[in-house]
């Protein structure tokens, strides 16, 4: 068994993906999707739905886990803010050399910053850089050092 992929559904995933690849260095995989027919409505559960969109390879990774993101035709009826302590699925995370200057590309990028950033100490694994933002899109990402 192994772990495939963690999928974003996007409002726009074209400039999704862009911000994905632009602040942590994500690199596209070919071929884009473009999904339609009675397959993916069957697997969906939505009439006549599209799904357009892409993987992005991750980085320290050649052919691990992927990040897909994608966009359907049918929008949900509501669009609840990402909170971090929500139920479910909350962030992904990017383990980084210089936490500051990724958090600085990603407001750059159109990001914000959800929390301080802080560092912390923890006894048998070592030193904690942290903090977490959002996406363009409100997505929740953990930046983080160890040192």
């Amino acid at each position: 068994m192994k772990f495939a992929h963690t999928n974003i559904i996007a409002r726009n995933w074209q400039k999704l993906a862009q911000f994905y690849m632009d602040v942590f260095a994500c690199d596209p995989i070919y071929p884009e999707r473009d999904l339609s027919g009675e397959w993916i409505d069957k697997v969906t559960d939505i009439e006549n739905v599209n799904i357009k969109g892409i993987h992005l390879r991750l980085p320290g990774y050649e052919n691990g886990p992927t990040l897909e993101i994608f966009e359907f035709d049918k929008k949900p009826e509501n669009d609840p803010e990402q909170k971090i302590n929500a139920y479910g699925f909350r962030h992904i995370a990017f383990l980084v050399e210089d936490v500051e200057s990724v958090l600085k590309k990603l407001l750059n990028h159109g990001g914000k910053a959800y929390g301080e950033t802080l560092q912390k100490e923890i006894p048998g694994v070592g030193t904690l850089t942290v903090v977490y933002a959002q996406d363009p899109e409100g997505n929740i990402v953990e930046i983080q050092n160890w040192k």
